[in-house]
């Protein structure tokens, strides 16, 4: 349980942080997080809200880990898809794309499944 509870608290820290820079400040966004890889758009905005909405439901997680865990599963989907549909072709095209972004993406792929308690969900 310990485990999942630092999953959500670093939900928290880091989609809270790109969900309100995105949201509210999509220049800085676009430059830093996205690394100018995207045009500055109203989808860095609507990015942001998926970002801020996965934050707080990261803060009722850590009260209620098993309640909220579909939370991490939404986000091992989309992670999973943005990596083989955008940074994969990306590499394999030399294009640019937020690479600091795939890395985390990367490493939460790879953590979330051990992390997502499978076991209660078929009870």
């Amino acid at each position: 349980m310990a485990v999942i509870k630092l999953v959500y608290i670093a939900n928290i820290i880091v989609a809270g942080y790109i969900g309100v820079t995105s949201l509210f400040f999509p220049k800085l966004s676009s430059a830093t997080i996205f690394q100018n890889s995207y045009q500055t758009t109203d989808a860095i905005r609507l990015v942001g809200c998926l970002w801020l909405a996965i934050a707080v439901l990261s803060v009722l997680g850590f009260w209620k880990p098993i309640t909220f865990s579909p939370v991490l599963l939404l986000q091992l989907i989309y992670k999973s898809c943005w990596l083989l549909v955008v940074a994969i072709p990306a590499i394999k095209n030399n294009q640019t794309y937020p690479s600091g972004m795939a890395i985390f993406f990367l490493v939460w792929v790879l953590v979330l499944p051990l992390v997502i308690p499978w076991a209660e969900w078929t009870r």
